[in-house]
């Protein structure tokens, strides 16, 4: 068993050499299987235990213990703003849970109480958030660099996706399905202390903050009158880091991008529009009103994630949309762009590693999570 358990596992991180680079979120449902039996098991670890495990930056923790860790899923990616990943989240803290397949709202119900075998699988960090996953070995996987569905380098992960079925059957688990989650309602102060969070050690690291990775709502945030977006002229090259001139940063303002991210569609619209005519390419060399450029952007465009900037109180909360969402278009109410009112937002908290400064961002479940307050 163990041979074919390894053989598997291999099998699985070659895969992902071959995986598309700009891959659609599926957002289907299956036919209803019927009401499972829960599992009856008992987790040996909180959360918040499991995360303390991660103590230096850059070296990741494959579980070797017999730990079983259980949480409530707090995240669903019905609307496709969420990729191949559950949130779940206990009375300690809230962790990503690298799954690799799509439409899981089928599977994993808001509320349902999820056991996680850890033995075998790794705790990783991305830019400041942990993630719980199976670990990485490209010799041993033939895996190429490459990037996420959003365009980011895989290299950036410590951790892969469980995509494989029968490593999934063996080490996560269904429990009952009970009330969803309650959204814990943060103030800035709050969320500077989760900022500033410190390691069982002693060591600041926000990757401990416990609030990050669980389902929150912050109100009354106003626009902050910026956009950050990464733009890949060509995305087939968009894993070359030593190529900035394939690189397109649109930031510091808002370039006209009033809706929550951009699908493939609004990409085109925004560059036939000359909406980023005066962005430059990372390496300053050229700006994308040149007709060969722009040729190029148009040809081989894509879906972007969008980070749109808010305020609560003087700190910023960059609320992340994929372009791949289903409202990823949905134009931003003209009151709240204007600063003529706030907004209340729920989904799941995150923080990302900019220019050696950790910030809050911010994943909304779907459109309906955004309340304006006018």
């Amino acid at each position: 068993m163990r041979k074919i358990f390894i053989a598997i596992s291999i099998a699985a991180l070659a895969a992902l050499a071959s995986c598309s680079e700009w891959e659609p979120v599926v957002t289907i449902n299956y036919d209803d299987p019927g009401v499972a039996e829960p599992v009856n098991m008992t987790a040996n670890c909180t959360i918040a235990e499991l995360k303390a495990k991660y103590k230096t930056i850059g070296e990741p923790v494959k579980i070797d213990d017999d730990l079983i860790i259980c949480g409530q899923v707090a995240s669903e990616d019905r609307s496709g703003n969420i990729y191949k990943s559950l949130y779940l989240q206990d009375a300690t803290g809230g962790i990503e849970l690298k799954i690799g397949k799509s439409a899981l709202y089928n599977d994993y119900k808001p509320g349902q109480w999820v056991y996680v075998k850890c033995e075998g699988l790794t705790l990783g960090n991305y830019s400041g958030m942990l993630q719980i996953g199976y670990g990485r070995n490209k010799k041993a996987s033939g895996e190429e660099s490459g990037t996420n569905d959003d365009g980011e380098n895989s290299d950036d992960y410590e951790t892969t996706y469980i995509d494989v079925q029968y490593i999934i059957d063996t080490h996560i688990f269904k429990g009952k399905v009970d009330s969803p989650v309650t959204p814990k309602v943060l103030t800035e102060e709050d969320l500077i202390a989760n900022l500033k969070a410190r390691h069982p050690s002693g060591a600041v690291m926000p990757q401990q903050g416990k609030d990050f990775g669980t389902l929150v709502t912050l109100k009354g945030l106003k626009y902050g009158n910026e956009v950050f977006a990464l733009l890949y002229p060509d995305p087939d090259q968009a894993h070359d880091k030593d190529h900035p001139g394939n690189r397109v940063f649109l930031s510091d303002k808002t370039w006209n991008i009033t809706s929550w991210a951009l699908t493939k569609q609004g990409f085109i619209n925004h560059l036939n529009a000359g909406d980023w005519d005066e962005a430059a390419t990372g390496d300053d060399a050229h700006k994308v009103k040149e007709a060969d450029l722009k040729a190029l952007m148009i040809r081989k465009a894509n879906a972007y994630s969008v980070s749109q900037y808010f305020k609560l109180g003087s700190t910023n909360v960059q609320v992340r949309t994929s372009g791949f969402s289903r409202f990823a278009d949905s134009e931003i109410d003209p009151d709240v762009l204007a600063g003529n009112a706030t907004i209340d937002v729920t989904g799941i908290l995150c923080c990302y590693l900019s220019s050696g400064t950790y910030v809050i961002q911010f994943t909304l479940i779907d459109e309906d999570s955004v309340v304006i307050n006018k």
